[in-house]
């Protein structure tokens, strides 16, 4: 693909400005951009499009082709079926737009599944949180979306990382634990008291999320 490409361009004008990166795109640099336009391996459509997003400098708007079910998910909505962390972590940093479908059989050979094409143009300036926080409780909530926020934090390994991650932030802010305390029953207090423990993640919004994590930060609760 790539001789052919240069090929193509041999002798033109735009030769002098077509630039070549051969690799592995998740695990090269990327160059500035302003426009990028790909139809990719589709098994690399969700760490792709997270590194986009959290590439700097900030670029216009990228338009890529991807299987139809994961369109599907980046442009989900709170309570449809589809609606997942993908959706709401996507819509966090960036507006996504539908733009088009695409059949099996406009391929030689048609693949077995459907193809759609979309929009992404990244929010800038982006919003002023820790993603990687944000990362870390919507997937504790999202890990079963319909279940309640309650039930969600009540898991043995959910508890076991907030109490560490509680303590060593008590540790950095000279905090003293008091030996009898529970994580599980300051984060149920917590969901209980502000509104939280019957919500579930899967017809939560993005102000929702917003608030339950600065609720949980403000109160010493972290997810990394």
């Amino acid at each position: 693909m790539v001789a052919e490409l240069q090929k193509r361009v041999q002798g033109t004008p735009q030769a002098s400005k077509l630039h070549v990166m051969v690799g592995d795109v998740l695990k090269t640099d990327l160059p500035y951009f302003d426009v990028c336009v790909a139809n990719l391996p589709y098994q690399i459509s969700s760490p792709f499009v997270f590194k986009l997003l959290l590439h700097r400098p900030f670029f216009r708007c990228a338009v890529l082709m991807f299987q139809r079910e994961f369109a599907q998910r980046l442009i989900a909505q709170p309570g449809d079926k589809l609606y997942c962390r993908l959706s709401i972590n996507t819509q966090l940093l960036a507006r996504v737009d539908h733009l088009m479908k695409v059949g099996k059989n406009n391929f030689r050979p048609p693949p077995k599944v459907e193809s759609s094409v979309v929009r992404i143009e990244p929010k800038n300036p982006p919003p002023p949180i820790n993603f990687k926080e944000w990362d870390g409780l919507v997937r504790v909530a999202f890990v079963r979306k319909n279940k309640t926020l309650n039930s969600c934090f009540s898991s043995r390994a959910v508890a076991e990382m907030l109490e560490k991650n509680y303590k060593i932030h008590c540790s950095l802010n000279d905090i003293m634990v008091d030996e009898g305390f529970d994580i599980k029953e300051k984060v149920q207090k917590l969901l209980t008291e502000n509104g939280y423990d019957k919500k579930r993640a899967r017809t939560m919004d993005m102000d929702d999320f917003l608030g339950l994590l600065h609720l949980f930060n403000s109160n010493g609760i972290h997810f990394t």
